[in-house]
């Protein structure tokens, strides 16, 4: 892999994959109808209290969906670990609620310093259509997981002084990650996290070493709104099954005139895809595959819509996925019908 100059130069790169990474980090949680109720505004919330009367999880699906809820619904303080490619870090976090919207907080405690902060509502899972609805429901996420990954229960651990459960996510096919997940018995946040490649291996833990007095929030926690699909001057060839666009903004006050960023997700594995004009960038990444910590990062210069262009593909997923969808995105050409993307490798022209 060709790292000197992307290492050099991926200060830029890393801070729009902080931010992709902050607003990923509440897409996959939802809410069930009965739990719905409009706020001032007229949009979607979730009562937090609910929680406190649901009975315990049995299955593996619904373990993981209780997760989802506690990530969204418990105020907490917490120091963690996190050891990956680039060694060991750790970490300070919290979570607070406020007017039912969520303020998460990471703060490194060793090495660079480096903060992360994301203020957000509870994500939907796709963006609106015309006059269709983004689904909104843990229920949904489980069901659209199903295919893609084999949810098993595991043994009993204790972390962080605590019990908890073992949750085995592994995907049906090579083209994700593995999880595993150890979830407190009493709230369901998850405090451990371990990605596996497609072999098997150890790519990252993430741990709690220590749970402040997690708290149920006492009230509602905002949904996001429905939005509509931005109209994208090109087609994606290939995403692996199962991978659909997020309806979040990001954006870079610097760069937000010259860079297209949009993310695609499966509810568990999460790829961004940017896209800025060659001429003019003076931040230019050698051509081909880095890795960024835990991610990597597919580099292309393709001549797209006339101009080149620096196309960049990252996640934590296998390295050729990231440069298969690099390798097939296609501008659209204003006369020529939108194509449809496939999950072969090929691009289906819309019939007359």
């Amino acid at each position: 892999m060709r790292t000197g100059l992307f290492v050099v130069r991926k200060r830029r790169v890393w801070r729009l994959v902080a931010a992709s990474l902050l607003a990923g980090a509440g897409l996959v949680l939802a809410v069930d109808a009965p739990a719905l109720a409009a706020d001032a505004e007229g949009g979607d919330r979730f009562d937090c209290r609910e929680l406190a009367g649901r009975e315990a999880p049995e299955t593996a699906i619904d373990w993981f969906e209780r997760s989802l809820w506690a990530s969204h619904c418990y105020v907490f303080q917490a120091r963690a670990v996190r050891i990956g490619y680039d060694g060991i870090r750790t970490l300070a976090l919290s979570h607070h609620i406020e007017d039912g919207i969520e303020r998460e907080m990471a703060s490194f405690l060793d090495g660079p310093p480096l903060v992360f902060e994301r203020r957000g509502r509870i994500g939907r899972l796709s963006w609106a259509e015309a006059d269709g609805e983004a689904p909104a429901s843990p229920s949904g996420i489980a069901a659209h997981l199903d295919g893609l990954y084999r949810l098993q229960l595991g043994g009993e651990e204790r972390i962080a002084s605590r019990r908890t459960v073992r949750l085995d996510i592994d995907p049906l096919d090579s083209f994700r990650f593995g999880h595993r997940l150890w979830l407190d018995a009493t709230t369901a946040l998850p405090l451990k996290q371990v990605l596996l490649d497609e072999a098997g291996r150890v790519v990252e833990t993430f741990q709690f070493t220590e749970l402040d007095r997690p708290r149920l929030h006492d009230g509602h926690v905002v949904i996001d709104r429905y939005r509509e699909a931005p109209s994208d001057p090109w087609d994606i060839g290939w995403l692996p099954e199962g991978f659909v666009p997020q309806p979040v903004d990001i954006r870079s006050s610097r760069h937000a005139d010259t860079v297209d960023h949009r993310l695609y997700s499966d509810g568990l594995s999460t790829l961004s895809l940017f896209v800025e004009p060659i001429e003019g960038t003076d931040e230019l990444l050698a051509p081909g595959m880095h890795r960024l910590g835990v991610s990597h990062a597919a580099v292309r210069h393709r001549e797209l819509g006339g101009q080149p262009r620096q196309v960049v593909v990252m996640g934590e997923l296998p390295p050729r996925v990231l440069l298969r969808v690099a390798d097939t995105l296609e501008w659209r050409a204003e006369e020529a019908a939108p194509a449809a993307v496939t999950h072969d490798g090929g691009v289906a022209e819309e019939g007359p």
